[in-house]
């Protein structure tokens, strides 16, 4: 494969699972790396003091832009991949600087949006769930009278279903919208302008009953090109959302597959994303697929390790590949079936120990197990934690067995969560 004339821009959170794998992905393809963050003595640890690094400044997308326009004249910049939903707007306002193909500013904060993506696919008869945005100095009891039953109250600024609540009643509304205002009050940091004024709000959908599935893409010039949909066989239901097993490929009809391949284009085209990853999860409705989300970044945390696609490329290669104009036919996932296990907390405390992990690993189609929390941390089951305790994956000839590798391996292992010493 031919070396690029410039490098790749890789812009990542601090808390981002997938460095590693975005690092292996430009070594194996000959890519000159260049990592953007705004904690790069933090990035520092994971690729050592050697790589090229970019200090950031994350609370401000424009100047963010600014920063890497003005590097790109010393080192050129070939193609930029953003690793989340705040990245990825400043990926866009970066790219257009740079004369970079990637998404229109205005589209990917669109998409980084949860309110202005659902009022913008609502406008475009994208199908979404009703939704109201309601500020969260409003009077909870007014707002739990006006609310449909049941309905899911979200915060706009967190992410993984963090904060994500379930209500059947006037009661349970009050109650969820009081525990939101309360974990957005405790872990109010320095944000961004943005983030500061969406802190203040809540929003407030019905719930929409049935399957969830998650759709991982490719647009190329504006034509949605299909990696893989997952299912989630674990009921969704509440009162939380923490998601667990995702198998590929889907068992569901082809007729609704296709049909959730279709809303997720043109869902994307709504919201006017036309280039690199996109990420969807939609629920499956006695009506037909509605849409929970469509964002202009791939799917987070290790899941995307249970992918492979052609000759065994990552998902990780095949978007360093596209971001750097390198010679990419169309992308086909390998035959097997495969799937990957977020491991859920149980409970709230100091992780010890984690048993049986050698006995997960010898469980037939089991391809790794992999714990991300180090011992003596302390874990926060949803909805005021943002993180899990690893990842199981798993392949198989058909995505039945898979699931069934993944859950007799998440049965062997056993987590040792103590509660944590009262401070003297």
């Amino acid at each position: 494969m031919p070396t690029p004339q410039g490098a790749l821009l890789l812009l990542v959170p601090t808390t981002s699972y997938r460095l590693d794998d975005f690092r292996a992905a430009a070594q194996r393809l000959n890519v000159p790396l260049l990592v953007g963050s705004d904690r790069c003595h933090q990035i520092e640890d994971t690729f050592g003091p050697e790589a090229g690094l970019l200090s950031l400044d994350y609370r401000k997308p424009e100047h963010a832009a600014e920063q890497v326009a003005e590097a790109a004249r010393t080192r050129p910049i070939a193609g930029i991949v953003p690793a989340s939903d705040p990245t990825a707007v400043i990926a866009a306002l970066a790219a257009e600087k740079l004369g970079l193909p990637f998404n229109p500013p205005v589209a990917a904060r669109r998409a980084a949006d949860k309110h202005a993506m659902r009022a913008t696919l609502r406008d475009a008869g994208v199908p979404v769930p009703g939704f109201r945005l309601h500020a969260l100095d409003e009077d909870p009891e007014a707002a739990a009278r006006a609310a449909p039953y049941p309905c899911v109250l979200k915060p706009l600024i967190f992410s993984a279903s963090r904060g994500v609540i379930r209500a059947d009643d006037p009661a349970g509304f009050v109650a969820a919208w009081r525990r939101i205002r309360k974990l957005l009050h405790d872990t109010r940091v320095e944000r961004r302008a943005r983030e500061r004024e969406a802190a203040g709000s809540v929003l407030v959908e019905a719930f929409v009953p049935g399957a969830e599935v998650a759709l991982e893409g490719l647009l190329r010039g504006g034509r949605l090109e299909v990696l893989a949909l997952f299912d989630k066989p674990d009921p969704l239901d509440g009162p939380y959302f923490e998601e667990t097993i995702y198998v590929t490929p889907s068992r569901h009809p082809a007729a609704l597959r296709a049909e959730v391949e279709r809303i997720t284009a043109a869902g994307a085209a709504a919201l006017g994303l036309r280039e690199g990853p996109v990420h969807a999860e939609l629920r499956l409705s006695p009506d037909g697929p509605v849409v929970l989300e469509i964002a202009a970044r791939s799917i987070g945390g290790l899941c995307s390790r249970t992918l492979r696609f052609g000759a065994g490329l990552t998902l990780e290669e095949v978007l360093v590949a596209h971001a750097m104009g390198l010679p990419l036919e169309q992308v086909r996932r390998e035959a097997r079936a495969s799937g990957v296990m977020m491991l859920p907390i149980p409970r709230r405390g100091v992780l010890h120990g984690v048993r049986g992990v050698e006995e997960a690993r010898t469980v037939p189609g089991v391809d790794d197990v992999v714990i991300t929390v180090p011992e003596g941390r302390e874990v926060v089951p949803l909805p005021e934690g943002d993180s899990y305790l690893g990842f199981l994956f798993a392949k198989g000839e058909t995505p039945e067995e898979v699931e069934r590798t993944l859950r007799e391996a998440h049965r062997r292992l056993a987590f040792d969560i103590r509660a944590p010493l009262p401070v003297a």
